[in-house]
């Protein structure tokens, strides 16, 4: 749990202290977003290795190299002294950050019986949610008091507490055999293509628009590297073992992963930008305004987990959904009049969304496959989540400038523009995660869940 809140903490730490880090570099929007982008996509690279390199080294080794490298990269971001540096730093981080949430989620579902899984990821999920969840807090204090280099500071004392524990409780995990698989090095190569294509044709909307030839270029870039790792994806020694997809329900939660990640990372991606730059108030301030959030998740992320176990996955997601589309509807009305209290609500009702969407999913999606593909099924829920992630923000920003310029070109001031551009990503937003309903609504009930993995071909 604290190695993976580490990693996810990652993800949002860093948000609140983007203003900052534009202002400290003299950059615009479209270049600052690297810092969180790159992250994400170097994260989405090395998922895919994670069930390999599980059977090469075990999972204790992996972990603890996972660890090392993270902190190292920490290090690196906080020496940097220019933002190329600094997005070069984040994708070291990422090397070790990518595979760290998947595998310890493959330890849990290798190590727990199947009847207590939902319980235990709904406990490991408090790490996973409460680091993305408590990260705008934590980065808005440290910002404040100590700049922008304390974020990834603060990496280094917890990544060398994780590998003290490591050595401490998870020795066990040396006695798993492990064996020597074959490295698919063209199926890798044509995911990485792949991942970095759906990037770059995302990302250059904003700037050239749909019909570009630049991004006309991506997207045939993307179409022409999936084919071809879907062709590579036949072979015995594939990366990834793409059989999952045979099961309905893991096919159900995994677009409701999808669909969750663009959602959300897009919406909170901008939430700082509003606080901080259209309401007034400090990195402190706001980041202490993003607590309840949190809190709400730490309180209720347990529960959601032991009714996943009972058998209520189904009805949790959807009403995790419907709570969080909600709270994205509240923050589109907040403006420099809001009172306090409404915008904690707003974060309270996130975070309750939030804590009956994530736990429920995930353990439908763990229990739709077999035994022997748990690791994939983790590492593809990693790698979806973070896919979908990185497709948000840079979505979210060619939206926010689409609808920026839109304002200006009716002669709004710049500042009511960002408003109402940050009014309607809000909104896109909360419609985007509505769509996740139509999935939702089809994850059967525990019982059928059970019966349809114990049926499903090896």
């Amino acid at each position: 749990m604290l190695g993976t809140s580490m990693a996810a903490i990652d993800s949002s730490i860093v948000n609140v202290s983007l203003p900052v880090i534009r202002t400290h570099f003299n950059a615009d929007v479209q270049n600052v977003q690297w810092v969180v982008t790159a992250y994400m996509i170097s994260f989405c690279l090395f998922i895919p290795l994670t069930s390999w390199l599980k059977n090469r080294v075990g999972y204790f080794y992996l972990y603890t190299g996972c660890v090392t490298i993270f902190t190292i990269g920490s290090l690196l971001c906080s020496l940097s002294s220019s933002l190329e540096m600094l997005i070069i730093a984040r994708v070291i981080q990422a090397i070790g950050g990518g595979a760290m949430s998947p595998t310890s989620l493959a330890i849990l579902s290798d190590t727990f019986p199947k009847e207590e899984r939902g319980s235990a990821i709904g406990w490991w999920g408090i790490g996973n949610v409460m680091g993305p969840a408590l990260g705008p807090t934590l980065g808005g204090v440290l910002t404040h008091y100590f700049g922008w280099p304390s974020v990834f500071y603060i990496n280094i004392p917890i990544g060398l507490l994780v590998l003290w524990m490591n050595f401490r409780y998870l020795g066990f995990l040396r006695n798993i055999p492990i064996s020597k698989p074959k490295f698919d090095a063209s199926g890798f190569v044509f995911f990485s293509l792949f991942i970095v294509a759906v990037q770059y044709a995302t990302s250059t909307t904003s700037k050239t628009g749909i019909g570009s030839i630049e991004f006309i270029t991506g997207l045939a870039a993307c179409l022409i590297s999936f084919a071809l790792f879907l062709r590579s994806s036949k072979k015995p020694d594939a990366l990834l073992d793409l059989s999952v997809f045979k099961s309905p329900t893991f096919n159900r939660a995994a677009i409701v992963v999808v669909i969750r990640s663009v959602a959300l990372f897009g919406g909170m991606f901008f939430i700082p930008f509003l606080l901080q730059g259209q309401v007034g108030f400090s990195e402190v301030q706001s980041g202490l305004l993003m607590l309840p959030n949190a809190l709400m998740m730490l309180v209720t992320r347990p529960f959601a987990g032991r009714m996943a176990d009972k058998g209520l996955t189904r009805n949790i997601s959807v009403a995790g959904i419907i709570i969080v589309a909600t709270s994205f509807v509240f923050f589109s009305r907040i403006d420099p009049g809001t009172s306090i209290g409404f915008i904690i609500v707003s974060m309270m009702i996130r975070g309750l969304g939030m804590s009956l969407l994530v736990a429920p999913v995930s353990t439908a999606l763990l229990n739709s496959v077999g035994p022997f593909q748990t690791a994939t099924a983790t590492s593809m829920n990693s790698l979806l989540q973070q896919l979908g992630g990185s497709i948000g923000i840079a979505l979210s920003t060619v939206a926010h400038s689409y609808i920026y310029a839109y304002y200006e070109n009716k002669h709004y001031t710049p500042n009511m523009a960002e408003h109402f551009a940050l009014q309607w990503g809000f909104l896109i937003t909360s419609f985007i995660i509505i769509l996740a309903l139509i999935p939702a609504s089809k994850l059967p009930e525990k019982a059928i869940l059970f019966r349809e993995r114990k049926e499903m071909p090896m």
